[in-house]
């Protein structure tokens, strides 16, 4: 099973192929000019360059998230997190009600909308949401006779829970999506 990559190693090999580049265009220019001094302008000016790119790149996605207000959702209980996607998903068009705290049969909502009836559960996690989330969610289909089942974090999931869920046919909500939903709903609201 394939594990993710950490935020440390993905940057570090962004930065490794990012140097590879500025020498590969660095000796392709002194091939082609002869130059040092040439090779060696043009290198520093697309170091420039690329590192100006990952800079506006980094900050758009800094304002993405900022926008979505997910560093709330971050510092939220269980109880807040159920409760805010409640309302998100209500003002999606779901008619949205949340489960008993105690006895919810793996649900923690149960949503609807032209006659499709959907269990969630919600996992406002700091760490990668297993198993166990996925098993309960596919119990609560046939309590609350839902046509369907999906589990929201504002994390991600282990590998085998991805797995698990795909045999299920469980739909998971892992952060990014999360932030994609919540910025439309944002988005239609101001329009």
């Amino acid at each position: 099973m394939a594990r993710r990559k950490s935020k440390k190693k993905q940057q570090q090999e962004t930065f490794n192929a990012m140097g590879l580049l500025v020498v590969m265009i660095g000796t392709g220019t002194l091939y082609f000019t002869k130059s040092i001094m040439a090779a060696g302008v043009i290198a520093i000016i697309a170091l420039i360059v690329i590192v100006a790119i990952a800079y506006v790149i980094h900050e758009a996605k800094v304002a993405r998230l900022r926008r979505s207000g997910i560093a709330q959702i971050d510092k939220m209980d269980g109880i807040q997190f159920e409760k805010y996607l409640e309302q998100l998903f209500r003002l999606q068009g779901y008619k949205a009600n949340a489960t008993r705290a105690q006895g919810d049969y793996g649900a923690d909502l149960v949503i609807s909308r032209n006659g499709e009836k959907i269990v969630v559960q919600a996992k406002r996690y700091s760490k990668n949401v297993g198993l166990k989330a996925v098993q309960e969610v596919h119990g609560a289909i046939a309590h609350y006779k839902a046509s369907a089942g999906w589990v929201v974090t504002n994390s991600g999931y282990t590998q085998q829970a991805k797995n698990l869920a795909l045999s299920n046919n469980v739909r998971l909500i892992a952060r990014d999506e999360l932030v994609e939903m919540i910025l439309a709903v944002k988005a239609n609201k101001i329009s």
